[in-house]
C-alpha cells in the first residue's frame, strides 16, 4: 500500500526537507573535491583529516599540513550562512540571543567540527552571525525560533553557496 502523501510529492520532495534539497553540498567551493591520501592536519585549528573526513583527534607527528575547508572559508571571509537578527526583543535581549546561538554552535561543533561561527557583529539595529556552513545557519535560526518565538525566514541564493536566515522578534 502506498503512503497517501507520496503520491502528491514529486521527486522525493517534502516541505520539511526543502532546504536540504535546495542546497547541494557538492556546490560548496571550499569543499575538498577528492579525498586526501593519508592523515593530514589543519595548521590553524588542529583538526585531523582521517579516513575521508575532518575530525577531532591527535595527529601523527609527521602528518602533512592542509588547511581545512572551514579555516579556508574563514580566512577568505566568505560565509556560507548569514543569520540576521532584528527586532526590539532581540535588541533588548542581545546577550541571551548570542548565548543561544553560541550554545547551539558549540553543540553542533562537537559532532561536525567544520560547522563554526565565523563572526558575530553587533550593529546598531541588528545582530549578524556569519557561519562556515549553511546547516549551522539554518540550525541557529531554528534554535532562536524555539527559544524566543518570533518570525523566521530562509533565503537561498541559487547562484552561490549561501543561505540567508532572517529572524525577528
Amino acid at each position: 500500500m502506498k503512503h497517501p502523501l507520496t503520491e502528491t510529492a514529486t521527486h522525493g520532495f517534502w516541505p520539511a526537507r526543502r532546504l536540504q534539497l535546495a542546497i547541494d553540498p557538492r556546490a560548496d567551493p571550499y569543499r575538498v573535491k577528492r579525498k586526501l591520501r593519508g592523515d593530514h592536519v589543519c595548521p590553524r585549528c588542529g583538526l585531523l583529516y582521517r579516513e575521508g573526513r575532518w575530525q577531532q583527534g591527535a595527529a601523527p607527528a609527521n602528518a602533512p599540513e592542509t588547511a581545512c575547508p572551514a579555516c579556508r572559508r574563514t580566512e577568505a571571509g566568505q560565509a556560507a550562512g548569514i543569520v540576521t537578527i532584528t527586532g526590539p526583543f532581540a535588541y533588548d535581549h542581545r546577550a541571551d540571543v548570542i548565548a543561544t546561538a553560541r550554545h547551539f554552535a558549540d553543540r553542533v561543533r562537537a559532532e561536525h567540527p567544520l560547522q563554526r561561527i565565523m563572526v558575530i557583529d553587533e550593529l546598531d539595529d541588528r545582530l549578524v552571525i556569519t557561519t562556515t556552513d549553511v546547516h549551522l545557519a539554518q540550525g541557529i535560526g531554528r534554535a532562536l525560533q524555539r527559544a524566543f518565538r518570533g518570525r523566521l525566514h530562509y533565503g537561498f541564493a541559487e547562484d552561490e553557496y549561501l543561505l540567508r536566515v532572517d529572524w525577528a522578534a
